[in-house]
């Protein structure tokens, strides 16, 4: 049985155009594994602390980069954005675990949050409702052909997603998983 069968959502980003792929690494997270609270939001218990990322081998025309942290399995009918940092410098690697805080002073010069689906410009932590399946969360970091997307901070995640699209020239995708 696949699992568009059992009513799972397929990868997300498996219905956008192909792109190469690049390695992103983490100290925080293991790939296919479930996270720790310290990556869940306060109201499932957690610490609501971004991972630290790490990434190598991205191509050499790349002038950007964006971070995003999707969830396909949230029981929404468009699934749940987490994440969304956009205009990281080219030169950026590497965020350390918190990061994400919503404090610019966290954040590599330039580089800036968008509103996640809970409505704040931060990391917002997984929180899938008590007893339900285990849900995928997919960090991906893109790797830009421009510095800047372009935007500020007002626009909504699937407006990020929908410039991504014609910017991204490799994307490394770290899924992780968490359940209550």
């Amino acid at each position: 049985m696949s699992l568009l069968d059992r009513g799972t959502p397929p990868d997300p980003y498996d219905v956008l155009p192909p792109k190469p792929s690049f390695t992103v690494e983490s100290e925080d997270l293991k790939p296919g594994q479930p996270h720790s609270a310290t990556h869940a939001h306060a109201s499932a218990g957690g610490a609501d602390r971004s991972p630290q990322l790490s990434w190598s081998g991205f191509p050499p025309e790349t002038q950007g980069f964006a971070i995003t942290d999707y969830d396909p399995d949230a029981p929404t009918g468009s699934g749940f954005w987490h994440w969304v940092l956009v205009d990281l410098p080219g030169s950026v690697t590497e965020l350390p675990q918190g990061a994400g805080s919503g404090e610019a002073a966290d954040l590599p010069a330039g580089a800036f949050h968008v509103r996640n689906d809970w409505g704040t410009r931060n990391y917002g932590g997984s929180a899938p409702p008590e007893g339900d399946r285990v849900h995928r969360y997919y960090f991906a970091v893109h790797a830009l052909d421009v510095p800047s997307l372009g935007i500020d901070d007002s626009v909504s995640p699937a407006y990020v997603g929908f410039n991504l699209a014609f910017h991204t020239l490799a994307r490394a995708v770290l899924m992780v998983t968490y359940q209550r």
